[in-house]
């Protein structure tokens, strides 16, 4: 077991990062504990942790789950790890997969797919493909600050509009509007959809857990942006974290409704894997006074444990706080007016065209 107390003190000096240790993956076979052995070989000021991008030399694109409480079977996620640095992200622990720490590994050595828009040209190429709504940005946000400069998500959704193909699209960057050329042009079709995560409304608290993602006005400025242009809006009030920013999700959605957001949705806070003791750590250094008290709570959601990945419970929890939550959530969404329409923004599958291949007959439309 990893000892997290004793790294707080690298993070402190690690401006605009969420986790604070850099503790090993799960697959190595060392791990490292940092402490203070009084010989002062600690240093006092560490210089910036700068974000690396490594070339992700994947040969597929289209990421497959069966997994019986998601709404999508096939997603996309344009890069591995997250410069936005969230604490609470679920995709941290990814990043052992790659022999890194889901630490400040995960936020700042990110994997690029630069050739994510070939490849999946190839893929809906394939005469077995059977269309259905991709998820763009499930795992990782696809509006994280690399994509100013590789701009992998624009070129998927290029490909995805010429082949008329559905997409919904989850992020919390306000990057997602330079798209909109695109994503208005998609939504007329009934192609595309938009989910904007809110955590919270609290400035200082968003800085603290998402040190590098937009501020929650931005957000929500963002889904107003994207409703005038006719795109659908849904607003994420997730994960909501017991005793922290679950007090605020009443008024999430209310921002959200009036900001355009036609759907909604809520997660209650995900603790796999490596994400409990980094979580854990963040709450001690941030949050002191609450943190037993949030942990608590988790426990009591989720069987005792501090995580419970059984299917249709992972994402909501049980017992009387999950319970709670759930039915205020459902009454807010029911006093808004969201969720009252689904049908209606169901994505079209209909319109999807195989890519055409040499030597195929011209269509004479």
């Amino acid at each position: 077991m990893v000892n997290f107390m004793n790294k707080t003190k690298s993070l402190e000096i690690q401006h605009g990062r969420g986790a604070g240790a850099n503790e090993s993956g799960r697959f190595e076979r060392h791990q490292r504990d940092v402490f203070d052995d009084g010989w002062d070989t600690i240093e006092e000021s560490l210089p910036p942790l700068n974000t690396t991008y490594t070339r992700d030399s994947t040969r597929t694109i289209l990421a497959r789950n069966d997994s019986p409480d998601i709404p999508f079977d096939r997603s996309i996620n344009p890069y591995r790890g997250c410069e936005h640095g969230c604490i609470y992200c679920f995709a941290r622990p990814t990043h052992a997969y790659l022999g890194l720490s889901p630490g400040l590994d995960f936020e700042s050595r990110i994997f690029v797919k630069e050739d994510a828009a070939d490849l999946l040209r190839v893929e809906l190429a394939r005469p077995s493909y059977q269309c259905r709504t991709i998820a763009l940005g499930a795992n990782t946000d696809p509006y994280q600050p690399a994509e100013k400069k590789f701009q992998i998500t624009r070129r998927v959704l290029d490909v995805l509009r010429e082949l008329r193909h559905p997409v919904s699209i989850v992020t919390k960057s306000a990057l997602v509007a330079r798209d909109i050329d695109i994503l208005a042009e998609m939504a007329k079709l009934r192609l595309a959809s938009v989910a904007i995560s809110v955590t919270t409304l609290d400035r200082r608290l968003a800085r603290a857990m998402e040190p590098r993602a937009a501020t929650p006005q931005r957000r929500l400025d963002t889904m107003r942006t994207l409703a005038d242009a006719g795109i659908p809006v849904c607003v994420l009030a997730s994960p909501m974290i017991p005793a922290l920013n679950d007090s605020e999700l009443d008024a999430i959605l209310e921002a959200g409704a009036a900001h355009g957001a036609v759907n909604a949705g809520t997660i209650l806070l995900r603790l796999p894997l490596e994400l409990g003791p980094l979580v854990e750590d963040w709450l001690n250094r941030h949050y002191p006074d609450k943190a037993k008290h949030v942990l608590s709570l988790i426990k009591q959601a989720r069987g005792g444990k501090i995580y419970s990945s059984e299917w249709g419970q992972r994402m909501t929890g049980s017992g009387p706080y999950a319970d709670l939550l759930q039915l205020r959530f459902e009454k807010a969404c029911k006093r808004l007016g969201l969720n009252q329409r689904r049908a209606s923004y169901e994505l079209d599958k209909t319109l999807f065209r195989k890519p055409a291949k040499a030597g195929d007959q011209l269509s004479l439309l």
